[in-house]
């Protein structure tokens, strides 16, 4: 049986570009490790964060609209990102959203402590302490503090408008195994250091509406092209209607919709983000696909000049 490893990962759709790289930049301490665009929409950029290295695990990505109508977050989507950080963190995490004047609450759930809050656009984000993986983070956070640095995606939470049947694609199609379950959630989970549990919430009463502050898919890992054809072959067989290999540049991805509304992608590991700029030069430059780089000058006057 095919199983994914885990998240590759999350995008979101918001608003103002120089809005969403200040905050996931400069609050969160994350780097950004690609400024290129959306291939379907080239007028819109496709921004992707992530740890130093950016490795498949760690990296949360942006569609910025300008003036976009704010969606709704609820079923038929991903709810919640979950973001790792080092064990004894969590006092300082407080201490650090106070500081930059941002709302925040702690909740629990399977025995594990959250620190939940709002990014710009509304987008629910939570912090979570996790042993595993190196803290191998971009230093924008300053070097006294880099001890504290967002590890990579925790994991993510999922509001279905049917949760028994997308409970039975986590497990059956994908390939993670369920491990806890409560009145509330059932958690799934893999063996990869980050991006490794998915929570499914139970109950969830309100519709989601896609636009500003809304996430637009969740991407899972697979290792090559060749398990990506199987994978394809696979969900097929399963009755889904996932789309052609698409080439990202970075990694392949292909689409399919659950029968509930949720958006998932299946992403290649390779060929990773090194492909057009070395690992000192990750996001600094806008950087474009083969076949668009003859419009260059065209996509710099509409995109909006990042600080």
């Amino acid at each position: 049986m095919l199983t994914t490893s885990g998240i590759h990962h999350i995008t979101a759709i918001v608003s103002d570009p120089q809005i969403n790289y200040s905050f996931y930049s400069k609050v969160l301490g994350l780097k950004l490790v690609k400024k290129t665009i959306n291939f379907d929409r080239p007028e819109v950029y496709h921004l992707y964060f992530g740890n130093e290295t950016a490795d498949p695990g760690t990296i949360i990505t942006f569609f910025p609209w300008p003036k976009l109508a704010k969606g709704r977050i609820g079923t038929k989507q991903v709810g919640l990102i979950s973001f790792a950080i080092p064990p004894g963190s969590t006092e300082y995490w407080e201490q650090h959203l106070q500081e930059n004047r941002i709302s925040y609450t702690t909740t629990t759930r399977f025995a594990k402590s959250y620190i939940q809050f709002q990014d710009p656009d509304g987008i629910w984000l939570e912090l979570a302490e996790q042993k595993e993986g190196l803290i191998d983070n971009s230093g924008n956070l300053g070097n006294s503090r880099q001890k504290y640095a967002i590890k990579g995606l925790a994991g993510a939470t999922l509001y279905s408008n049917n949760p028994t049947r997308t409970a039975a694609i986590l497990e059956t199609t994908l390939g993670i195994k369920m491990v806890d379950k409560d009145e509330e959630y059932i958690r799934f989970k893999t063996e990869s250091t980050f991006g490794n549990t998915i929570d499914l919430k139970l109950s969830h009463s309100v519709r989601g509406l896609a636009g500003a502050g809304t996430i637009h898919h969740i991407a899972f890992r697979t290792a090559s092209d060749d398990q990506h054809q199987r994978w394809r072959e696979l969900l097929i067989e399963k009755g889904f209607k996932p789309t052609e290999i698409k080439d990202r540049n970075y990694f392949k991805a292909l689409y399919f919709q659950e029968e509930d509304g949720i958006l998932f992608e299946i992403a290649t590991d390779t060929p990773g983000f090194t492909v057009d700029e070395s690992l000192e030069e990750l996001g600094t430059m806008l950087k474009l696909p083969d076949w668009l780089e003859s419009k260059r000058k065209e996509y710099e006057a509409i995109l909006t000049p990042l600080n």
